[in-house]
């Protein structure tokens, strides 16, 4: 298969750099599949999981947040706030983030941070769904 490059960046550091024969991603628009010499593109990258195939055929996941994609002559650009491996995450972590955000959303605790605990909420379910399915 035709390979393309593929550099996925956290807001603090590289998550992978490398080739890659395909890549799947959550788009706000559902997920979206993007293969070498795909037509250059910029699309907005949801709360969900990336994956994406290397030259030797190995598939790999990551429970990413949100950002964009860039897609420009072979070359594959993700930009998200967060990365995670499957086998990385912290279970016990997502589910105290899941229940704090649980308890602000049903008016427990401070109505003020009710924005920030639906995106704390959202990336905690993703954690845990990601986790469970394709955690090592």
């Amino acid at each position: 298969m035709k390979e393309f490059n593929l550099h996925i960046i956290e807001a603090d550091k590289d998550f992978y750099d490398g080739k890659c024969v395909s890549l799947v991603i959550p788009t706000t628009d559902g997920m979206y599949g993007i293969q070498a010499m795909h037509e250059n593109l910029i699309a907005a990258i949801d709360i969900g999981v990336i994956k994406y195939t290397l030259p030797d055929g190995t598939r790999c996941h990551a429970a990413v947040s949100n950002g964009i994609v860039k897609v420009e002559d072979n070359n594959v650009l993700v930009l998200v706030e967060s990365a995670e491996d499957p086998g990385e995450i912290d279970e016990a972590r997502a589910r105290e983030d899941e229940a704090a955000a649980m308890d602000v959303l049903s008016g427990r605790a401070d109505r003020l941070n009710y924005r920030a605990a639906k995106g704390i909420l959202a990336r905690a379910i993703n954690r845990l769904r990601i986790k469970n399915r394709y955690g090592r």
